[in-house]
């Protein structure tokens, strides 16, 4: 049976560089980054290294790097401790964030009162900026804005530096969940002006468990996790050493790789959507896939022409073929709910047919695209 990766929005899979540097760290360096001796520098050497790479990447000062267990944690350390620390009073996100930021911001609404205010949604799935700065305008207290760069579910890209300039006209902080863009885009935070990012590792082909969230410098933000000093103070904790330096060579590599992996897999995608529109009548795509200057190179969101009596099985059969694939983030699976992102902006006759998200790496091909199509095609005789 074949077997084809189509899920690499959810998570990639390990480069050998990154596997192999991480094996050398687990057997060549066993020591505790916090301790004095010659062993505990040696490990603490490699962090810091790797703190200076991705803030080279990034352009940013490595002290405005912390690392964390992920984009999770990233996301709220900088939300919760923005309500805490920095005496924001008013969240404004949209409703097709990520849950990380999303049931943060209900929890803070919930348990600190904190006014939360929803951006709107275009039918294309965008933000609506024109919303968020009326938001803006009428907001007479200490606002944070959280909006993500690259949806997770749709692919459409946030204009990062019309945000940023709108949260600096109004005196507001900006967060921006940036899992899927750290390590697919050149991103240069010294000209855009964003305030805090959270990113993770294994969503370009790093590990599992490690992330980091950048941290604008003089933000002021404290840990939310208590122990020893780490990171600064911003984050109490042994350091996993061996994740954090492959999580610099997986980011190294995709420096290293980014042009020509890129055209590849805008290859991918764009093939794959030619051959669904010529192979499969009533096929429809959600979000800003048309335009690839509004929409990541990374994923394509698929509304397909599945009766409803069949749609339930369409991920089953796909996965018996070896299709690995979604309806949505992976942090939700075995939701029965449907896609809160697609429930933001679709309407009701889109939402009754399948939605099936497909995310590619420069490991796929079109041979895959092939097959994944002809399966589609024999799910829907």
């Amino acid at each position: 049976m074949n077997q084809v990766y189509f899920d690499n929005a959810a998570t990639t899979a390990l480069r050998p560089e990154v596997i192999d540097r991480m094996v050398e760290v687990m057997r060549e360096v066993p020591g505790n980054p916090s301790s004095t001796h010659a062993v505990g520098r040696k490990a603490k050497s490699i962090i810091e290294q790797a703190r200076k790479t991705i803030a080279n990447y990034l352009h940013v000062s490595p002290a405005e790097i912390i690392f964390t267990s992920g984009g999770t944690e990233a996301d709220n350390l900088i939300i919760n401790s923005a309500i805490r620390d920095l005496d924001v009073k008013h969240i404004i996100t949209s409703p097709i964030e990520h849950h990380a930021v999303l049931h943060t911001v209900e929890h803070l609404e919930e348990r600190f009162q904190v006014m939360v205010s929803m951006v709107r949604i275009k039918e294309c799935g965008s933000v609506d900026l024109d919303h968020l700065e009326e938001l803006l305008q009428s907001s007479d207290t200490k606002t944070l804005i959280s909006l993500m760069h690259i949806n997770n579910e749709i692919g459409n890209l946030l204009d990062l530096e019309q945000v940023s300039n709108l949260a600096r006209t109004y005196n507001a902080l900006f967060h921006s969940d940036m899992v899927q863009s750290v390590g697919h885009f050149d991103l240069n935070l010294s000209e855009i002006k964003v305030d805090f990012i959270a990113a993770a590792a294994h969503k370009f082909h790093g590990p599992k468990g490690v992330g980091f969230a950048f941290l604008r410098k003089n933000s002021k933000i404290k840990s939310l996790i208590f122990g020893g000093g780490q990171e600064r103070g911003s984050r109490a904790g042994t350091e996993a050493v061996h994740n954090i330096a492959g999580m610099e060579t997986a980011l190294i590599k995709a420096q290293e790789n980014l042009t020509e992996e890129r055209k590849k897999i805008e290859e991918i995608k764009w093939y794959f959507k030619e051959q669904l529109e010529k192979n499969i009548p009533g096929v429809s795509f959600n979000g800003n896939c048309h335009d690839g200057s509004l929409s990541t190179y990374t994923l394509l969101n698929v509304c397909l022409p599945v009766p409803p009596e069949k749609s339930l099985m369409l991920l089953f059969q796909l996965d018996l073929k070896g299709i690995a694939c979604s309806k949505g983030s992976a942090c939700q699976s075995g939701s029965d709910q449907g896609s809160h992102v697609l429930n933001a902006f679709l309407p009701q006759d889109k939402l009754d047919r399948p939605s099936i998200r497909f995310s590619f790496s420069h490991e796929n091909t079109k041979e895959e695209v092939d097959y994944v199509v002809q399966s589609l095609q024999d799910f829907l005789k």
